[in-house]
């Protein structure tokens, strides 16, 4: 049996407790909800970016505004929640600064491409060889819509959240989920029709 005393304490202890730490004074509290949580905010990150560097910043950036708002965490929910709805925010920022730092046209997927996402609708069913490719493409197909579309696409479509957990994350009433995802889908269709690319068809 292994000595307790090799555990981290970030391992034994609570979420909540960690914060109360944290908030005591003892800053190394937050070393182990880093730890903690870290995995599942670089998987999130990455439904936004491909780049690695971008997720990168998108999750230091996410645990530097945990911290500096560690106070108006309340603990009568999970603090994995709290974290997710920042991330969510954080997110959603990185998607509009982006789009404000670039002009995005339709000249960065090769004609190829846009040809085999064209073959391949809907492009649920691919096998498993093209399910990497799919993606890609897909990713440069989200990455045409406005900030707030993609962000509702990945959280209802890519991460399976429902209406309700999509509207507790952004701070949208349900209402405005629906209505955003109804144009988002319908923006995303627009968006796959001028990938078509005739010639090769």
């Amino acid at each position: 049996m292994s000595d307790q005393s090799e555990i981290p304490s970030s391992e034994i202890r609570s979420d909540a407790e960690l914060v109360k730490t944290v908030l005591g004074g003892d800053v190394s509290g937050f070393e182990g909800l880093v730890a903690r949580h870290q995995p599942r905010l670089f998987a999130m990150a990455r439904r936004y970016s491909r780049s690695e560097s971008d997720v990168q910043d998108i999750v230091q950036d996410c645990f530097c505004k945990a911290f500096q708002k560690l106070a108006s965490y309340r603990s009568d929910a999970p603090f994995e929640h709290w974290l997710m709805k920042l991330a969510t925010h954080t997110c959603y920022d990185f998607l509009r600064n982006k789009q404000r730092n670039r002009e995005d046209t339709f000249a960065d997927l090769t004609d190829e491409q846009a040809n085999w996402l064209d073959r391949q609708q809907p492009i649920e069913g691919v096998n498993a060889d093209e399910a990497s490719a799919a993606r890609a493409l897909l990713d440069k197909a989200l990455a045409k819509l406005a900030p707030e579309q993609r962000l509702v696409l990945t959280l209802l479509e890519l991460e399976d959240k429902s209406v309700r957990e999509v509207a507790e994350l952004t701070g949208w009433n349900a209402t405005l989920v629906k209505v955003r995802a109804f144009r988002a889908r319908n923006a995303l269709k627009q968006v796959l029709a001028r990938m078509n690319v005739r010639k090769y068809l």
